[in-house]
């Protein structure tokens, strides 16, 4: 990864070596995405740093393995919140966010029981899209965007969730996969 810090790039190795440790226990991610877990889990998850505004408070739906929440936390600074219900996961996390450092705050609760408020909402594979805006919604401050990392379906979830939800959608290539895509989407509501 080009124009990371020798420190950014341990606290990140740190997390994966972790990562690795305690996928024996419990499933994180796919196995088979441990070949390769700098592209599949922290490039996909870095690439969403330049779409986080300087300062911006980030909110991680689903966190699991800290994909991209922890990441972005180690990259570029924080606040962010790693939600994730699962209490092994949240158990995962709390000693990832311990073992790098990142200014991370682990919320062990459903998305729907928090009261924070973010200015980016962040979610990979956590849930369709229509599902994700109805997580999102509620945690999103005034003016605040969502980041969500999907594949080869995001058109069909995009069509699928207008209809319940009026939303601008800007697209940005994966950088990680090729039939994957960044979904930056603002100005949140229900349809009419």
């Amino acid at each position: 990864m080009t124009g990371v810090s020798r420190e950014t790039l341990a606290r990140l190795a740190r997390h994966l070596k972790l990562l690795v440790r305690w996928q024996k226990r419990i499933n994180l991610v796919g196995t088979a995405t441990l070949a390769d877990p700098w592209r599949r889990h922290v490039l996909d998850s870095a690439q969403l740093a330049p779409l986080v505004p300087a300062g911006a408070r980030l909110a991680d739906l689903g966190s699991g393995a800290g994909f991209p929440g922890l990441v972005l936390a180690i990259m570029r600074g924080g606040p962010v919140d790693l939600i994730e219900s699962d209490a092994r996961k949240a158990a995962f996390l709390a000693e990832a966010v311990r073992a790098t450092g990142a200014p991370a705050a682990v919320h062990n609760a459903r998305a729907e029981t928090l009261t924070l408020k973010a200015d980016v909402v962040a979610a990979r594979a956590c849930a369709p899209l229509d599902r994700l805006l109805g997580l999102a919604l509620p945690l999103l401050a005034p003016g605040g965007v969502c980041l969500f990392l999907k594949g080869a379906r995001a058109e069909e979830e995009i069509e699928a969730a207008r209809a319940r939800w009026r939303i601008a959608v800007r697209r940005h290539p994966s950088l990680s996969a090729p039939e994957g895509v960044v979904l930056e989407l603002g100005d949140l509501a229900h349809a009419a």
